[in-house]
């Protein structure tokens, strides 16, 4: 059987960065840090579900624990003068203390919102799942959800597979359906990859997606020339 990578994985130091990011964090601490980051992105993502949330970053140093929720209706999040995102922090720091850590920093839950819904794979999974959810025949939803991706000038490609009891069969099956380019053995490609899941009373149907928004180009040799400057300047301080 072959073995499939993460898109994300492969890019990590290339194109991408982490999501969990730690500054002047302690290594004896490393399990606890795992710990928290796992159980407070779980709960985001099972509290923010529906909400078009397109990802979940983590910032932590000494003193600061942050939150970045990327999502493509931020109103919903936030809510009316602000009650949303004041009750979710409150909810979040009732979890970080039943995790009872060894350090207390303070929690900021910052709330982005992302300008081409259509470019991020989590969202148009969840416009997937949304419209499989409502019964909808899922070769339309499918489609339908391609075309609307691709009318997008930043995507290149798209793809999308459901697999599970599709339309209610007795017998699970897969289905796909692409447009474009993906092309996963270019590092340089920026390929954004989500899975969502469409629970259903005859059972869950998964769902993946692909989308390919054009290639990235570093410039290695700037990067090293401002890195080797800022060094220098600090040094001559």
């Amino acid at each position: 059987m072959t073995h499939v990578a993460h898109p994300y994985v492969q890019r990590l130091g290339v194109i991408r960065d982490w999501k969990s990011r730690w500054f002047a964090a302690d290594p004896k601490l490393y399990r606890e840090y795992v710990r928290t980051d796992t159980a407070v992105r779980a709960f985001l993502e099972k509290r923010l579900r529906g909400m078009s949330v397109a990802g979940i970053e983590i910032e932590r140093d000494e003193k600061v624990y942050r939150i970045a929720i990327t999502t493509a209706r931020p109103g919903l999040i936030i809510g009316r003068s602000g009650e949303g995102a004041t009750k979710l922090k409150k909810d979040v720091d009732l979890l970080m203390r039943t995790l009872k850590l060894s350090e207390k920093p303070e929690l900021k839950i910052d709330v982005e919102e992302l300008r081409s819904p259509e470019s991020s794979a989590s969202v148009v999974g969840q416009m997937v799942v949304e419209g499989l959810e409502k019964r909808m025949p899922f070769r339309r939803v499918m489609k339908q959800t391609a075309e609307k991706v691709m009318a997008n000038r930043d995507v290149k490609g798209v793809r999308i597979i459901a697999a599970g009891r599709l339309g209610g069969a007795e017998m699970a099956r897969r289905e796909e359906i692409k447009k474009g380019r993906i092309p996963l053995q270019t590092l340089r490609a920026d390929i954004d990859f989500a899975r969502e899941r469409a629970v259903l009373p005859y059972g869950v149907i998964g769902v993946k997606v692909w989308i390919y928004r054009g290639d990235i180009f570093v410039d290695r040799k700037g990067a090293a020339e401002a890195t080797e400057g800022g060094a220098r300047k600090r040094t001559e301080r």
